[in-house]
């Protein structure tokens, strides 16, 4: 059985066990890590759905669970509040422990309820997609979205321990599936050259779901973020090169009104902000080029969608995070494996530069 990646945080760590089968253990790792806890399960609707049938594996799971509608339209306030209300009519108090299943959705939603319900409760992460495998389920960050923007009210709460099964990810539709795939580009564009560089060799084995390569290419995204978020878990200084590519991502996602998924916008929005590297000479030229060429082989798209409102994008952009004093800021990289680094991870962008910018997706 292989070791766990261990992720750091200020009152200790958790394990990410990353094992074809996982899902199998739930019950023993429910008692390992939420020990003497009334327990429920929260998962979307369908996701609950193809548990049950056994689709996503073996099912031990036979507690509580609670459901809410699938979908980046329930990660809302309103859900956060039916999900909480939810638990207290059934009774569960501050001895309570929670399972996060399904997407990212479902990771930070589920992730906010156990943040805040009764002060905070423990739980487990338990992925079912490959975008969440990589990136939602590990780092500690919850949170929901509101009309102004992306995951604008949350909290930072690290769970007891992440259950990834890369079994779960046949069930996926090829769009969903090769959508993850955009957040490991982002982990070999910010952190790790030879990562990048085998995606480009092993893309036929990744579009093909090769059990072997994705269970590399998980490990090595979740060892890649863990090294990152333990150093920063409050995203005050490096942590931010996480986002690369999400300054772009999230203005898409608004603008869409969430019909153009995640993965797919985080793809777009690393083609645009390598572009905005190399114009302001932070990144030298063909990176943009290079990085676009990989995504293309994991069959993410390259340009915009037709009928999405190109000047509200950057106005969008200016709700974002990062942003300090007014100013739309990006976390740009230098060159494969290495972010620029200035008087922060972050730079300032005129909006006339980001315009620009995202002329190259037309």
């Amino acid at each position: 059985m292989p070791q766990p990646v261990v992720v750091k945080h200020a009152l200790g760590t958790y394990p990410v066990y990353v094992e074809a089968g996982a899902l199998a253990r739930l019950g023993e790792l429910v008692d390992e890590h939420l020990p003497r806890r009334r327990v429920a399960m929260i998962a979307d609707a369908s996701v609950l759905e193809l548990y049950r049938s056994g689709r996503l594996g073996a099912a031990p799971w036979n507690g509580e669970t609670i459901t809410f509608a699938a979908g980046e339209r329930s990660k809302t306030r309103d859900s956060w509040a039916g999900l909480t209300d939810a638990l207290m009519e059934r009774g569960f108090g501050r001895d309570s422990g929670l399972i996060a299943l399904g997407g990212g959705v479902t990771g930070d939603l589920a992730g906010f309820v156990a943040a805040t319900y009764m002060r905070g409760v423990p739980h487990l992460q338990v992925p079912t997609t490959l975008l969440a495998m990589l990136d939602a389920s590990v780092g500690g960050k919850t949170g929901v979205d509101t009309p102004q923007g992306k995951n604008l009210v949350g909290a930072f709460h690290p769970p007891a321990a992440v259950v990834v099964d890369p079994r779960t990810l046949a069930t996926l539709a090829d769009r969903d599936y090769r959508a993850g795939l955009a957040e490991a580009v982002k982990h070999g564009l910010v952190a790790d050259r030879a990562y990048f560089q085998w995606m480009e060799i092993n893309a036929p084995a990744l579009v093909s779901r090769s059990l072997d390569t994705l269970t590399r290419l998980i490990r090595r995204s979740v060892e890649i973020k863990a090294e990152v978020v333990g150093g920063d878990e409050r995203e005050s200084g490096r942590r931010a090169i996480l986002n690369a590519g999400h300054t772009v991502a999230h203005a898409l996602e608004q603008v869409s009104d969430y019909e153009l998924p995640h993965g797919e916008a985080v793809a777009l929005g690393l083609v645009v902000e390598c572009e905005l590297a190399e114009q302001l000479g932070v990144a030298s030229a063909g990176l943009r080029k290079r990085v676009a060429a990989l995504l293309g082989q994991l069959g993410l798209p390259g340009q915009l969608p037709p009928g999405l409102d190109r000047t509200a994008l950057v106005g969008t952009m200016a709700t974002d995070k990062k942003n300090r004093s007014g100013q739309i800021h990006f976390a740009l990289a230098r060159q494969l494996g290495e972010m620029h680094r200035e008087d922060g991870w972050t730079i300032p962008v005129p909006a006339e530069a980001i315009r620009a910018a995202i002329t190259t997706l037309e």
